[in-house]
């Protein structure tokens, strides 16, 4: 039985990464092709610095109500996140309006749980698999990158916020960690301040890829905020 199962993890493996080749290719066809890079900068003691890709609009601005209690989901490693919260059947300009909200603590086997989560609440958008695939891929650069280098695995909390709009899907990954100090450079492919040698430095490229809206904020000493965007079902 074990044997079955590390066969079958593996082949998911690998099928993820094939996706995610295969986008990146895209990516670096497009850029070689003549697309501008975004960009992007920050200096010390300013302002917290905004990056745009694939959009160019400003998202919109939500404060997440709570009250009920978040659909079940498994979750890897058995920790129970800080808290939860889910609103459901509003509307906005006639459209469908959801959001949650869900704060963990900045341990790497809380990624795997974040994936679920977001998943379970976007699934009221009857979304294909690939559509889930994407964004679980997304939700889990953006965590790990949070873990990794916003607390330096330091305690922490991760702050994940999702809204629907229509057929919007909205994923905010925030932290208070030691931020980022070049924006532009850490956005750049195969950059990473991991010292372990353990990280591709490919997390917002994956993020890019992956998403059709991707926005950074960040400020040295006050944390990191990633914010993407990706329409399902159109």
């Amino acid at each position: 039985m074990i044997g079955n199962f590390v066969y079958f993890l593996a082949r998911g493996i690998m099928a993820e990464c094939a996706r995610k080749g295969e986008k990146m290719e895209r990516i670096e066809r497009e850029r070689i092709s003549g697309q501008e890079p975004v960009e992007a900068g920050m200096a010390d003691g300013q302002e917290p610095e905004k990056t745009e890709m694939a959009g160019g609009q400003e998202p919109e601005s939500a404060e997440m109500a709570g009250g009920q209690e978040p659909e079940m989901a498994e979750m890897a490693g058995g920790q129970e996140p800080e808290s939860a919260e889910m609103a459901g059947g509003q509307e906005m300009d006639g459209q469908a309006y959801d959001r949650m909200r869900l704060e963990i603590d900045s341990l790497s086997r809380n990624e795997e749980f974040a994936r679920v989560v977001v998943a379970v609440f976007m699934s009221r958008m009857n979304p294909t698999l690939e559509e889930i695939d994407d964004v679980k891929t997304a939700a889990s650069e953006a965590v790990t990158n949070a873990v990794i280098h916003g607390y330096r695995q330091k305690p922490g909390i991760i702050y994940i916020e999702a809204e629907i709009h229509g057929q919007m899907f909205t994923l905010t990954v925030k932290d208070k960690g030691v931020g980022i100090g070049n924006l532009k450079k850490a956005m750049e492919p195969m950059y990473t301040s991991d010292e372990t040698g353990e990280r591709s430095g490919m997390g917002f490229s994956f993020m890019e890829a992956f998403m059709d809206h991707l926005e950074v904020e960040s400020q040295l000493g006050k944390g990191t905020t990633v914010r993407m965007k990706k329409k399902i079902g159109g």
